[in-house]
């Protein structure tokens, strides 16, 4: 056998590849969806319904880490107070998350 004769060879058995290339695209995206793209999107879910179950006196944080206490609701904003008489309006897509003690 010489080397011309294997590299001839070679071809022929890698014709079905075409497929088996497809299918392991197919699963790479698979799994990135479910590894990235779902979690990503049920933190956005649980972070809108925190929004717009907001209401007067709960503790909340910015996205600037301003920690406050929600004073007034508007439809875009939120009068939080972040110290005694000291108040500040902010968007409530710059609300993060309460931190307040979950209940035991």
């Amino acid at each position: 056998m010489n080397i011309l004769t294997l590299l001839q060879a070679a071809p022929a058995a890698q014709q079905g590849s075409g497929w088996s290339m497809w299918i392991m695209l197919a699963l790479i995206f698979v799994v990135m969806w479910f590894f990235m793209i779902r979690p990503q999107r049920k933190q956005q879910k649980e972070l809108q319904a925190f929004r717009d179950g907001l209401k007067k006196g709960d503790k909340v944080v910015t996205v600037g880490g301003i920690y406050g206490t929600v004073c007034e609701l508007k439809e875009n904003t939120v009068l939080i107070e972040v110290d005694s008489n000291v108040k500040i309006r902010v968007s409530k897509n710059a609300l993060v998350k309460d931190f307040a003690e979950p209940a035991a």
